[in-house]
């Protein structure tokens, strides 16, 4: 990827509705299910141009790891922030380093997820935490995910199978962006009948069709903030992404 596609993708990640209310959603459950004992040692994996990182790091220190090597180096080159190349399926890290684990929008990436999400318990301490959020919905599935490389879009089942095979439990899974599932869903089958180039810019996702100005975009904002403040007292049963908090049990080390 060029300098303009992960300058282009940075605005998105700090100004989209979609973008704004994932990040206020993972500072929310972060803080309610992690342990109390600040600061944590947190490992991001797959950290994109590096919010989900920034905001992370207000509840402890934050290892970044990003499979994609451009993306390292416009990391540090124009952000400073520290960076290590690496895959979700080969951490670089011995068992047990960190009290949160994160993946987000990560494993829908890898062809084999679940030794992705092997790796992510491996790397969490007994009690810690593993957060991954997902693209939900083959029925969603769009150019959107083909220009984003994804392998596939899942139900909060199939996501929370995926954490079956270690000691542990789902202390929270649901779906978000419920709300405004049946509009996208309408506006990915309507985008199939335009040309592509018509209404997404450099990045080439859904994310770019709404300016981060336009009315809309404040309109959805509002709208999924109201979605959030329900978490986690309810789980969502339905929506455009889902997500699982896995707890890593005690006995998993010994």
């Amino acid at each position: 990827m060029d300098l303009a596609y992960y300058q282009d993708y940075y605005k998105l990640e700090r100004t989209h509705w979609w973008f704004v209310i994932r990040g206020q959603l993972i500072q929310r459950l972060t803080k309610q299910y992690a342990a109390k004992n600040q600061p944590l040692r947190i490992l991001n994996v797959g950290v994109a141009t590096g919010r989900t990182t920034e905001l992370l790091s207000a509840l402890g220190e934050v290892t970044s790891v990003e499979y994609e090597s451009s993306c390292c180096t416009f990391l540090r080159e124009e952000l400073a922030m520290e960076v290590t190349e690496g895959s979700v399926t080969d951490l670089p890290y011995q068992d047990g380093s960190y009290d949160v684990v994160c993946a987000f929008d990560v494993i829908e990436h890898v062809e084999d997820h679940q030794t992705a999400v092997a790796e992510l318990q491996r790397v969490c301490n007994p009690n810690g935490l593993v957060f991954v959020t997902v693209p939900a919905h083959m029925l969603l599935w769009s150019h959107h995910d083909i220009v984003n490389q994804h392998f596939r879009r899942y139900t909060r089942s199939e996501l929370t199978g995926l954490f079956s095979e270690q000691i542990g439990k789902i202390v929270y899974s649901s779906y978000f962006n419920a709300l405004l599932a049946g509009p996208v869903l309408m506006l990915r089958w309507m985008t199939r009948l335009v040309p592509k180039n018509w209404v997404r810019s450099k990045a080439g996702s859904d994310f770019t069709i709404l300016a981060d100005d336009s009315l809309l975009n404040k309109l959805f904002y509002k709208v999924l903030a109201a979605e959030v403040k329900l978490m986690p007292r309810v789980s969502l049963p339905t929506g455009t992404s889902a997500f699982c908090l896995w707890q890593k049990g005690a006995a998993a080390l010994n």
